[in-house]
């Protein structure tokens, strides 16, 4: 069998657990040395006793591959630095960098505290950024990267969600930034819309998501395991990808999505200046005729 992903050294955030364990365990399987980053907490962000990655990388290790743990919080820019520093001192370099670390906090927008919307952004969008900047820079340096990051369908308007779907939103604005600013220097960026059981999906009230979805810890085996979001990412940080730059892909059960970038619907032009009742006199014929909600 082929291994994609032979001599390739990675980093992936959040890989103790659910989607992000089974990335670093697909990386491993395709040859690449990983580290795997979890800073051991709960989903919605309270600190642990112990980080799962040391125990994803005992797993990597006893199945003959190359893998290394790191506990820091990529939230911060120091977190970001030391793991990217930690793989080029530990495997001499990084081709492949994979933010999938999240948090939630679900509340309504009414009802958010500060605190609640700052800590998701914090973990999600700034983490990425975190991350981002040190993986570039030395990515750039080789003129070689591979950078992936993880979006949600959440950010095309999940109720109760605010916080979360903005962050999200970010990371593709983020996303498709980067991709046109390092495509000059052999460095792509993608994103992945993940569906999949995880602990953040045992969390969200029955019926708020499509038809049933197993707790994730019968996910193993269905259509909803983790593990299903792997292939695509595995295929975006190998060498037959350097022609797939700023785009978002969906990985749910044995589909794979590619979603459009956001394009015009409808134009209205005037002559010069709007006149405000002409607006008004032809807007549900024009702009207002087709409207969708937004869609989840």
């Amino acid at each position: 069998m082929t291994r994609h992903l032979e001599g390739k050294v990675a980093a992936i955030t959040g890989g103790g657990r659910g989607i992000g364990r089974e990335l670093c365990r697909a990386f491993a399987a395709q040859g690449a040395a990983v580290v795997v980053n979890d800073l051991g907490v709960s989903v919605a962000g309270q600190k642990e006793t112990a980080s799962p990655a040391d125990e994803v990388v005992k797993e990597i290790k006893a199945a003959g591959g190359n893998a290394a743990s790191n506990h820091l919080d990529i939230s911060t820019p120091e977190g970001g630095e030391g793991l990217v520093n930690q793989a080029i001192k530990d495997f001499g370099k990084l081709d492949i960098l994979v933010n999938v670390a999240g948090i939630l906090r679900d509340r309504m927008i009414f009802n958010m505290t500060i605190e609640e919307w700052d800590a998701v952004v914090r973990v999600h969008l700034r983490g990425h950024f975190c991350t981002m900047r040190p993986a570039s820079a030395h990515m750039r340096e080789r003129k070689f990267g591979r950078i992936i990051n993880f979006s949600s369908n959440s950010a095309l308007g999940a109720p109760g969600q605010p916080n979360y779907a903005a962050a999200k939103a970010g990371i593709l604005g983020l996303t498709y930034s980067a991709a046109n600013g390092l495509q000059k220097y052999g460095i792509t960026v993608n994103a992945i819309m993940p569906g999949a059981a995880t602990r953040m999906t045992d969390t969200i009230p029955e019926g708020r998501l499509p038809g049933t979805r197993p707790a994730s810890e019968a996910a193993a085996g269905t259509a909803m395991d983790p593990a299903n979001v792997a292939p695509i990412v595995v295929f975006l940080a190998s060498d037959e990808a350097a022609s797939v730059n700023g785009q978002c892909f969906g990985a749910a059960g044995y589909r794979i999505t590619r979603y459009t970038h956001i394009e015009p619907d409808r134009i209205l032009s005037s002559n010069g200046p709007w006149d405000v009742d002409q607006l008004f006199k032809i807007f549900k014929s024009t702009l207002g005729t087709g409207m969708q909600p937004p869609r989840m």
